[in-house]
């Protein structure tokens, strides 16, 4: 067997450019002739053959030629150059699509010929200076051309858009026997021992899968974060990996149905919810002025819609960076600018602010003022100590009520 340095050596000096010292040997081994063109006229089969029978030829003579010599690299880099080749005429990609479409994935043809993508299907390196592959531009699953009729798991991207939903049960392993022994995804044998495939469970779903499945990927567990506040990568499958990557930014977890107890745990979500709170509170003001609306101050929250339309749903990014203390920093600093212009730099705004009718005193007060208390019935705003401390009803309630009579009776 032939040293794999040797291989090495060779291949970064073929994809990195000959030297100069090197050309004659080159020369010698029929290396100047150019193995990427392709001559006039289609390939057949004994073409295929000749190149095949060259590549064994290449291979014994590198187990003969003494090792690390000069001449040995060269014959590797020719065999490099031969399979290269055969790959070639295995893989043509004249007349390829640029577009095609297959379970709901949308496959667009890729330019890149960068040698560091991996297919999805079959797990081997993509070839981009001499193979054909696709994108699919909803999930990202990326796969030769040759892989793709052998696809058969559906995009990703439709099953988001249709079942926008998380696994809410940590790990739900049903067990190898309830899966026939067999990859949950391509029904590949598989076995804990490694015979005939390597059995890999996924810590979302619970099931196991073949290692052309399952890359030993991580990502952070839903179900973990929302019982356990644990945000440690577990290993997923790929499918797995890809729906929790589309997933990551949508509002679909309400906590205080889900797990309510949590915010009495987790300091950080009740500061968010506060802000949140606050921040719908200043909606009104916004959308009904006309600097506000100039300044585009909402859109200061465009990556976190959610969060002017409801206080009560998150998405797993939101948890990730309330953990990490990113999400409060920057919600305060939003928080700090909608609140400066409402009751500082804009006298719209400030003209509808209240004035606390028990006690009549103190400056003028709005909603998401920290020290007042909001009349649930008609949004009035009072001091709190004085709302909770008076025993009587709202005075403008009471106005209400008291217009509503009067109407009635002249109505008689």
């Amino acid at each position: 067997m032939f040293c794999p340095d040797v291989y090495a050596e060779a291949s970064s000096e073929l994809f990195s450019g000959p030297k100069t010292h090197s050309s004659d040997r080159a020369m010698d081994l029929g290396l100047a002739e150019d193995h990427f063109s392709r001559p006039v006229g289609s390939f057949v089969a004994s073409d295929i053959e000749q190149l095949k029978l060259a590549i064994e030829e290449c291979k014994k003579l590198i187990l003969e030629l003494p090792e690390h010599s000069e001449r040995q690299k060269d014959t590797v880099v020719k065999l490099i150059h031969l399979r290269l080749k055969l790959q070639e005429l295995k893989d043509p990609e004249e007349d390829e699509p640029y577009l095609r479409i297959i379970l709901e994935h949308r496959f667009s043809k890729e330019k890149s010929k960068s040698v560091k993508q991996t297919c999805d299907k079959c797990s081997t390196i993509i070839w981009g200076l001499i193979q054909t592959w696709y994108t699919c531009t909803g999930c990202y699953y990326r796969c030769h051309s040759k892989c793709m009729n052998q696809i058969t798991k559906p995009c990703v991207r439709s099953k988001v858009s249709h079942q926008s939903e998380y696994e809410l049960s940590i790990c739900p392993e049903v067990g190898l026997d309830r899966q026939d022994y067999r990859c949950a995804e391509c029904r590949t044998p598989i076995s804990l021992r490694g015979v005939p495939s390597e059995a890999r469970q996924c810590d979302y779903t619970g099931q196991y899968y073949c290692s052309t499945c399952h890359w030993n990927d991580t990502a952070i567990i839903p179900a973990r974060v929302i019982h356990n506040w644990e945000f440690e990568p577990r290993k997923v499958c790929r499918s797995s990996m890809r729906y929790l990557t589309l997933m990551l930014p949508r509002p679909v977890l309400k906590l205080k149905e889900i797990n309510p107890l949590l915010f009495n745990f987790v300091e950080e979500l009740v500061e968010i919810r506060k802000l949140r709170h606050d921040i719908l509170l200043m909606k009104p003001y916004f959308i009904t002025c006309k600097e506000a609306m100039e300044a585009r101050l909402l859109l200061q929250l465009q990556d976190r819609q959610h969060f002017v339309e409801n206080d009560d749903m998150y998405s797993l990014q939101d948890l990730i960076d309330i953990s990490t203390g990113r999400l409060s920093c920057s919600l305060t600093e939003i928080h700090t600018t909608f609140a400066k212009h409402i009751k500082l730099d804009c006298e719209r705004c400030q003209a509808k602010g209240f004035v606390c009718e028990l006690c009549k005193e103190g400056d003028i007060l709005f909603p998401f003022d920290s020290h007042t208390s909001l009349c649930h019935e008609c949004s009035a705003v009072f001091h709190r100590d004085c709302y909770y401390d008076n025993s009587t009803t709202c005075p403008r309630c009471a106005r209400m009520t008291d217009r509503q009579q009067d109407e009635v009776e002249e109505e008689k």
